[in-house]
């Protein structure tokens, strides 16, 4: 991969249809009417602070995502990714 490009990461349910890169607006209300409560879960987990760096905050947030995965017995979660540029 070049140097400017780089993977987003985010979290999801195995039922919901739209595309949280390309359909938030959907995806979160599928999500908050489902009861997943997805991006305050992400929240709760990520351990994130003012200070940090772009590059910081993204790779909390794919070890928050992978701890949730970790724990998820019920299997409801999946990553998810894309790739997009640094500018």
């Amino acid at each position: 991969m070049p140097e400017d490009m780089r993977y987003d990461y985010m979290l999801t349910t195995f039922d919901n249809p739209y595309d949280y890169f390309e359909q938030f607006e959907q995806w979160f209300l599928f999500d908050i009417e489902k009861g997943y409560n997805t991006c305050s879960l992400l929240a709760r987990i990520a351990q994130l602070s003012e200070g940090m760096s772009q590059k910081e905050v993204d790779d909390e947030i794919e070890r928050a995502i992978d701890e949730i995965l970790y724990f998820d017995d019920a299997a409801i979660y999946k990553k998810i990714k894309r790739t997009t540029s640094y500018n």
